[in-house]
């Protein structure tokens, strides 16, 4: 049998043989990649002295805005932000931190980055909805129960609260139970129910013990409220009775379902 002719031994050596490695292509890949690292680099490097080395981003304005009773300038003073400082490096969690800590008035706060050279201060203040006297000044409480300032001059139309229960007798008990803070914040939930026509003209929160809470309006009226339990119920019940009964000069929703109302 004839073995292979020379030009078939050749197609073979052919196939068998592929095209050369492109080395070439290479050196051209590994010098772009180089490049890039470079100017990643470059541009880190770069972003990083815009961000912190460079006057362009720098705190140069501190604005404040929500405030009422407290001055800008007082919020400007205890937020204390660090002006002339890199706009980056500004710790807002910090300023937020100080400033409750500082004026307790503020109940929120946001601090906020108004770029380029701007930290914007937004504040809300905490609203009284009683009093309680501390000698000739009073205190200011929020509808949370908290005490946050002190004020010389008494707010209009917030009532002042009037904490007389009794340490004598059958009421001690339930005084040695509650305590004068729990007391205080069951007539800072009375303040927060009653509607907003009665609380205008409320002058009064009265508490003898926990479940005797009263009200003396501005003309003179009385309200027997109760407990703090039911309040809305007994804000709705004690607008009817008083639509009802206008010329009475004293009204009962200590138990909404059976009110009262009586004098004239």
């Amino acid at each position: 049998m004839a073995g292979p002719t020379t030009a078939e031994r050749g197609e073979r050596q052919q196939g068998s043989s592929g095209p050369p490695p492109a080395r070439g292509l290479r050196r051209p890949r590994l010098r772009t990649m180089v490049i890039l690292a470079v100017v990643a680099v470059l541009l880190g490097v770069g972003g990083a002295w815009v961000l912190y080395g460079s006057a362009w981003l720098r705190v140069r304005q501190v604005s404040v805005s929500g405030a009422d009773v407290l001055t800008s300038a007082e919020v400007r003073e205890a937020a204390a932000v660090p002006v002339g400082a890199p706009m980056i490096s500004v710790d807002t969690d910090a300023i937020e931190a100080r400033l409750r800590r500082k004026l307790p008035r503020i109940d929120t706060v946001d601090v906020v980055r108004s770029w380029p050279h701007g930290i914007g201060l937004k504040v809300t203040e905490r609203t009284p909805v009683l009093l309680v006297r501390k000698g000739g000044d009073f205190v200011e409480v929020d509808g949370e129960g908290v005490r946050f300032a002190t004020v010389a001059q008494a707010p209009k139309a917030v009532p002042t609260l009037e904490l007389s229960a009794s340490r004598k007798g059958s009421a001690a008990a339930g005084f040695r139970r509650f305590g004068v803070d729990r007391l205080v914040r069951e007539a800072v939930r009375v303040a927060g129910d009653l509607p907003a026509a009665v609380a205008k003209e409320t002058r009064t929160v009265q508490v003898r013990s926990y479940d005797t809470i009263s009200l003396a309006l501005a003309d003179g009226r009385t309200v027997a409220w109760g407990s703090g339990d039911n309040g809305r119920a007994k804000a709705r019940t004690l607008t009817a009775l008083m639509k009802a009964a206008p010329g009475a000069r004293h009204f009962d929703v200590s138990v909404p379902t059976a009110p009262a109302s009586s004098g004239s």
